[in-house]
């Protein structure tokens, strides 16, 4: 698949669904962002069940009514823009039935809450819910769960599909000993934390269309003693490339309260390196990257093959014509605004 550049609008949750479904938020919201000639951009987190959802107020792909709402987002984007669309399908687990951050982002408490599943009986917090540990039974429902997403974005026209196994949602749960105190074959050793990830990965590759690319986001490490770590996520890495994994969107942190980090400007990006160096699978970098300069860095120097940017893009939906004029390339606009996509003069002095 070709794409217009390597900048990606990296998937960030809005909490601003209905029952699941996306609305004129979502059109407005992924659309401005598209105009700003992005090579790929996600939708934000989209969950596979109801129960999956990080609160009542997530996006979602488990019902008609969800997919007829997609289906407008999508036709916006295609009809304005060229940017290639992708999709992360999530299951929150533990992290699952909280308030959005600017409700204070702790567990529902009123009846808007439902049970949460894990696969270990361990809350995420002290003060959280405890979530049940999925038997077998669940754990099969949470694959049909996401091979019925994907086949709803592949009759979407969805470009990209990426599984989020990462910021302690359900799949890092599964592959952090933190989170995965099972005894049977689900847990304990690292092939064993791994195998229903690999599952979940393995079900969907064989859902998705092969001509598409299917990637997944993963957290490099938990940034807590005896947790996850970067060496297990080169093992991961490689256990996804042989079954035909297309990328790592590599991020890291988000599975204990405990962790303990200072983000800066790229701090996630050698933990893309490591990924891409010892497995050769094409990597994301994503983290706090803001500077066109450095993201160009980033890719020339072999860190990445793609740039994702989150918070640079809310700031600045614009952030790949500023990124163009730095680099002396062109960046997609709209005729609409062709106008203003040129440099402003500057100022005569007085």
């Amino acid at each position: 698949m070709a794409f217009d550049n390597r900048i990606v609008v990296s998937p960030m949750c809005q909490y601003s669904a209905h029952a699941g479904s996306a609305g004129d938020w979502h059109v407005v919201n992924l659309g401005h962002l598209a105009l700003g000639g992005p090579g790929l951009v996600f939708f934000e987190a989209t969950h596979v069940s109801a129960e999956g959802r990080i609160t009542p107020n997530c996006l979602g792909l488990y019902n008609d009514e969800n997919e007829i709402a997609i289906a407008r987002v999508v036709r916006f984007l295609r009809d304005y823009t060229p940017v290639k669309i992708g999709i992360q399908l999530a299951h929150a687990g533990r992290k699952g039935a909280t308030l959005p951050p600017w409700e204070g982002g702790g567990p529902v408490g009123d009846a808007r809450t439902w049970q949460t599943v894990a696969p270990s009986a361990l809350p995420y917090d002290d003060t959280w819910h405890t979530p049940v540990a999925l038997d077998a039974r669940g754990m099969q429902k949470v694959r049909d769960d996401f091979v019925a997403a994907a086949g709803r974005a592949a009759r979407l026209g969805i470009d990209v599909v990426e599984l989020h196994f990462a910021h302690g949602y359900l799949a890092h749960q599964f592959l952090s000993p933190l989170s995965n105190v099972r005894t049977d074959e689900y847990g304990g050793s690292l092939e064993n934390r791994m195998r229903f990830p690999l599952e979940l990965f393995d079900a969907v590759r064989r859902a998705w269309p092969g001509t598409k690319p299917l990637g997944v986001r993963v957290s490099a490490t938990d940034y807590v003693e005896g947790g996850w770590t970067l060496e297990e996520t080169v093992v991961l890495a490689s256990q996804l490339a042989v079954r035909g994994c297309d990328f790592v969107d590599v991020s890291s942190g988000g599975l204990s309260p405990l962790q303990t980090l200072t983000p800066e400007p790229g701090y996630q990006v050698g933990f893309s390196r490591a990924v891409r160096e010892a497995t050769g699978i094409a990597t994301i970098a994503v983290g706090l990257i803001v500077d066109p300069l450095h993201a160009e860095r980033i890719v020339a120097d072999g860190d990445a093959d793609f740039v994702a940017l989150a918070r640079g893009f809310l700031r600045d939906p614009r952030w790949g014509w500023n990124a163009a004029d730095a680099l002396g390339a062109q960046a997609f606009c709209p005729p609409q605004y062709r106008r203003a996509y040129t440099r402003m003069p500057k100022p005569n002095p007085r």
